[in-house]
């Protein structure tokens, strides 16, 4: 079974707020970081946000003071809060778990569209 899964994305007007969600099954009980990736049409996929188990948290340029990364332990889900969207925030966002130095999963993704 897919080990993460994403929801919360839709389409929000340009300036507004979106927040998207990343639930691990049962199966992911630990993990070295957890990040939310995105993927526009014609680019390559990009980091958006990535925390550690530690709580060290990193932004990609392009949505600092904008975005929000952060973690419920106890509902295993790890959320990215979206203010002030922008159109070029538009992609599918996936949300990645690593587990261990050499193990990583993928979320199928959720859309993400942000118009004018």
């Amino acid at each position: 079974q897919v080990p993460l899964v994403e929801s919360g994305g839709g389409l929000v007007q340009s300036g507004g707020s979106l927040r998207v969600s990343c639930l691990a099954s049962l199966s992911i009980f630990e993990f070295y970081a957890v990040g939310w990736f995105r993927q526009a049409p014609g680019q390559q996929r990009e980091l958006v946000a990535t925390m550690s188990n530690r709580d060290r948290i990193r932004y990609a340029d392009s949505v600092k003071g904008r975005f929000t990364i952060s973690r419920d332990n106890a509902k295993k889900t790890t959320y990215l809060q979206m203010n002030n969207l922008k159109p070029e925030d538009t992609a599918v966002y996936y949300c990645n778990a690593k587990t261990s130095d050499t193990n990583n999963y993928w979320g199928q993704g959720t859309q993400v569209t942000v118009s004018s």
